[in-house]
């Protein structure tokens, strides 16, 4: 199993409307750093899904759903999408800020990384974003 990071603008989509919703197709993607790790996904992998602009927290815990597949939209084999549903809502969001002030992030893409809109999250970094969020598991 692997962990992404998956940031997403509340105001067009955010984790309320996922809840709403139950699952959704992730779309958008278009940096190829960030669609070369779309293309590793796997069915079961978990993803936080962070608010950017003005939130900039992770508000809850997804789960990919389907395997990568081309976006039905777009004539372009290369842009792929995958279906994520919702797990559950954090208790306490994590900010940029706490995760910026935290010395156990060093080398996270997050931070390193600043505008990608799919990060990878290495098992240290996941357990440590669950810890922030007062023993979510």
């Amino acid at each position: 199993m692997a962990y992404w990071l998956l940031k997403t603008e509340p105001e067009e989509y955010s984790y309320c409307d996922l809840e709403r919703d139950g699952t959704t197709v992730w779309e958008g993607v278009s940096n190829s750093l960030a669609l070369k790790h779309l293309r590793t996904m796997e069915i079961g992998d978990l993803a936080l899904i962070y608010h950017t602009g003005k939130e900039r927290r992770v508000i809850g815990v997804a789960q990919i759903v389907s395997q990568p597949y081309p976006d039905p939209k777009l004539d372009d084999a290369k842009r792929v999408v995958v279906q994520v549903r919702a797990v559950r809502r954090v208790q306490e969001p994590i900010t940029l800020t706490q995760i910026k002030q935290d010395g156990n992030f060093e080398g996270f893409d997050l931070l390193r990384l600043a505008r990608l809109s799919i990060v990878p999250v290495s098992e240290s970094h996941w357990q440590r974003l669950l810890q922030l969020t007062n023993g979510m598991n």
